[in-house]
């Protein structure tokens, strides 16, 4: 049976264009993205207009996708990474 510990996501490193990586916690990456879908409410993605809260939709990323296009030349890529063995 595998380990639970295999599935946590506890740390993010996080990419951005013209940026340093970054590491963030679950909570920091939800607040982040938060942020840009606060700007973003009138261009969403399709799968994302079916939730009714900010926070649900930042969720919903985090949960199933890797990345957030931000327009031309512009994302977000966040990846689950384990700092302990």
């Amino acid at each position: 049976m595998p380990d639970p510990m295999m599935y946590q996501q506890d740390t993010f490193v996080v990419l951005e264009p013209n940026q340093p990586e970054q590491f963030l916690t679950a909570a920091e990456l939800l607040e982040k993205l938060q942020v840009i879908l606060t700007q973003r409410q009138e261009n969403l993605p399709r799968e994302l207009e079916r939730f009714t809260s900010i926070q649900a939709q930042a969720q919903y990323l985090i949960d199933t996708s890797c990345e957030f296009d931000l327009g031309p030349g512009e994302y977000l890529q966040w990846y689950a990474v384990r700092l302990e063995k």
